[in-house]
């Protein structure tokens, strides 16, 4: 694995533990009885900065995890590459090209939800959550595009 396909997988694996906390919340004040602003709101920043902490620090502690194993099984001869070539910066072009599509989708049902009469709140927590599974497509399809030697 490259260091970029690393950086994706644990970029992916955090924002999906981020989603999934994300939703479990969300439903959970469903069944209560419905939205309630102040609960949402501090939902929402709980989910921002933990997406913003969780994939920086998992992505420092994974690449120093993984350099001292590479290190160990290499016996510290050769050292690990971080070089990113233009097939990498097009795998990371395509993948952001579905992170904002999916994006955009997301925006124009959360607006759909508005037009059709939902509160505010469903609103903006359906753009919440399509910001977050934009990140999470736009992290797949740069895994599938590296798996395919792309």
């Amino acid at each position: 694995m490259s260091y970029q396909e690393k950086s994706v997988t644990v970029s992916l694996t955090a924002y999906l533990m981020i989603v999934g906390y994300y939703l479990f919340n969300v439903f959970q004040m469903f069944q209560g009885g419905g939205l309630v602003a102040s609960q949402l709101f501090s939902l929402w920043a709980v989910v921002i900065v933990a997406g913003i902490i969780v994939v920086i620090s998992g992505n420092i502690l994974a690449n120093i995890i993984l350099s001292i194993v590479h290190a160990i099984r290499t016996g510290g001869e050769e050292s690990e590459r971080f070089i990113e070539d233009e097939r990498d910066k097009l795998i990371d072009l395509k993948g952001n090209k579905v992170a904002y599509i999916t994006f955009s989708v997301g925006v124009l049902l959360a607006m759909l939800t508005f037009v059709f009469g939902q509160p505010p709140l469903v609103m903006f927590s359906i753009i919440i959550f399509f910001s977050i599974a934009a990140e999470i497509a736009g992290n797949l399809a740069q895994i599938i595009l590296y798996r395919r030697g792309m």
